[in-house]
């Protein structure tokens, strides 16, 4: 089954060429079908490739995904037209009051910039504490972990010395656990990121649960008991060109950023790069939506929350 966005979203043609089954709103108004409800609140600067990127994972599942897209504020973005964001993004205010089966919360640019420095913290806040009543199932990317550990778990910022770059090596801890249902022993993610998941803290401060993680770069992926929140600490959704487009504007920014391990062939920043974990970013995608968010969630959204009847 497709996911379904508003008819003029550009996503539709971009992922339409890649013969991904997308549905716009006025077809899918005529199925008598109970989509999922997935609330997406996109951090990420370039919020139009974000958006191709998850959607494109979304899609790869035999359920309906009626898709919400939510900014953080309303301040300018330089990198998004106005045009854009008020067209198909919604505000906090706009949808308090309603209940979602799944939210998506991205990664951001913000590894090196302590917490209380983030202009828009209190707003992660309220989102994350509004989810505890309002969302079934809650997927934090990258940066999203950080802050969502230091709201929900009370876990101090950890930072890495050095940015961690490139595609690396995981290992599936819990191969029948819901969430790594189908993943190989060993499989291939990106990441692209200053902040550290060392295992031994989570296992230490958190009832969380890792499934997947990596000699390199940490805990990769872990839930908690309950299915209601999972975290996944690299980019399985980043394209083919994603890590290269990043290393050479650092470059041209006048930063000298390492190459990205494991991902260049021969290592070499001229030649093009291919994906190597798409299958896994897919399958991850796939096993959240069935076992974490359709399998828990109630039929009737109203019942998540009484007291909103």
């Amino acid at each position: 089954m497709p996911i379904r966005v508003l008819d003029e979203l550009p996503a539709v043609n971009f992922l339409r060429n890649e013969n991904v089954f997308v549905m716009t709103s006025s077809r899918a108004s005529t199925q008598e079908i109970r989509p999922l409800k997935v609330l997406i609140l996109n951090l990420m600067p370039k919020k139009i490739e974000t958006e191709n990127q998850f959607l494109r994972l979304l899609s790869n599942s035999p359920l309906q995904i009626d898709i919400q897209l939510l900014r953080i504020d309303s301040r300018e973005s330089k990198n998004t037209p106005a045009a854009h964001l008020n067209n198909f993004y919604c505000d906090f205010e706009d949808i308090q009051d309603d209940n979602f089966d799944g939210l998506v919360v991205t990664g951001a640019p913000l590894g090196l910039v302590d917490f209380r420095d983030v202009i828009f913290w209190p707003q992660i806040d309220r989102i994350l504490q509004w989810a505890k009543d309002h969302v079934t199932s809650t997927l934090f990317v990258c940066w999203a972990v950080q802050a969502a550990l230091n709201i929900l778990y009370g876990i101090p910022k950890l930072t890495r010395k050095d940015k961690l770059a490139g595609v690396y090596a995981h290992q599936t801890l819990k191969p029948y656990a819901l969430l790594t249902r189908g993943f190989d022993e060993t499989f291939l993610a990106p990441h692209s990121r200053y902040a550290d998941f060392p295992t031994d803290i989570i296992r230490q401060h958190t009832d969380l649960e890792i499934l997947a993680e990596s000699s390199e770069a940490g805990a990769y992926l872990f839930a908690s008991p309950d299915k209601r929140l999972a975290f996944v600490t690299g980019h399985p959704e980043y394209d083919a060109l994603t890590l290269a487009s990043e290393y050479h504007r650092d470059l041209a920014n006048g930063i000298t950023p390492g190459i990205p391990v494991n991902y260049f062939p021969e290592n070499n920043p001229d030649m093009i790069p291919k994906a190597s974990w798409r299958s896994h970013g897919h399958l991850l995608f796939a096993n959240w939506l069935n076992y974490y968010v359709y399998q828990i969630t109630p039929f009737d959204l109203r019942k998540m929350n009484p007291t909103l009847d």
